[in-house]
């Protein structure tokens, strides 16, 4: 997939961050990963080739936005603006932002925003059922065109049968912990949440199923490499773009 991280780092705000896979790379490296930095691939959506055109083509698939960061992280407001700018005028180019700050999405919004940029997809990640709860009434009362959800690291079951019944959730998205430290992903929980979007008629992704899986009475150890193709085999997509 492609990828544009305009900053890198972040500050932990909730169980979903505890094993943070940006923290565990950085700590090879011996880098602080709660300090942000702008990194130099900031302008990356309009730099250009020699020969005048972007380098950062449209091939038909989205750009994933700050997955190094949070594109609402308040140590980032000072770039914003100018982010934003980059994804309004490359309008050709779909980005899909990851937060778990959908609270502070109005900070540094563009004046042109209106209901929204055609162009941008907003994803909420919601680990448990406390910040579906928290996050979702938020991320539906927003003026953005393209919302979808994501529950990853997945940490218990999750009901948002009341905020896909509005209509407004295009797809959601599960997936387990990766890492030496991670916890454990129930496949009945991943179950429940592709029956509650068969319900309602959202598409649904089982992305991966994270290093400490469980289905049934028996617990699988998983290794990175084979936890996305491990998922796909289990068959319980719905209706996915992805």
């Amino acid at each position: 997939m492609a990828v544009w991280n305009p900053w890198h780092g972040c500050k932990k705000i909730s169980p979903g961050c505890r094993n943070c896979y940006v923290y565990r790379r950085d700590a090879e490296f011996g880098r602080d990963s709660s300090v942000v930095t702008q990194t130099a691939n900031f302008s990356l959506p309009i730099k250009c080739s020699r020969r005048g055109e972007y380098k950062l083509k449209p091939d038909g698939e989205s750009i994933y936005t700050c997955m190094t960061s949070d594109f609402f992280l308040e140590e980032a407001d000072q770039w914003r603006p100018e982010a934003w700018n980059m994804i309004r005028l490359r309008g050709d180019l779909h980005f899909v932002i990851i937060t778990k700050r959908i609270h502070r999405f109005r900070t540094g919004l563009p004046e042109d925003w209106g209901e929204g940029y055609d162009n941008v997809t907003i994803c909420c990640t919601c680990e448990n059922q406390n910040r579906a709860d928290y996050r979702l009434p938020i991320l539906l009362e927003l003026p953005i065109k393209h919302r979808t959800v994501i529950h990853e690291p997945m940490l218990e079951p999750i009901d948002i049968r009341r905020y896909l019944s509005t209509g407004c959730i295009e797809q959601v998205t599960c997936g387990g912990e990766s890492g030496p430290e991670a916890r454990l992903c129930d496949f009945g929980w991943i179950l429940n949440s592709m029956e509650q979007c068969v319900e309602y008629d959202v598409p649904f992704w089982f992305k991966q199923t994270g290093a400490l899986f469980k289905k049934g009475n028996r617990i699988y150890h998983i290794e990175r490499k084979d936890q996305m193709a491990q998922a796909e085999k289990a068959g319980v997509n719905y209706k996915c773009g992805i």
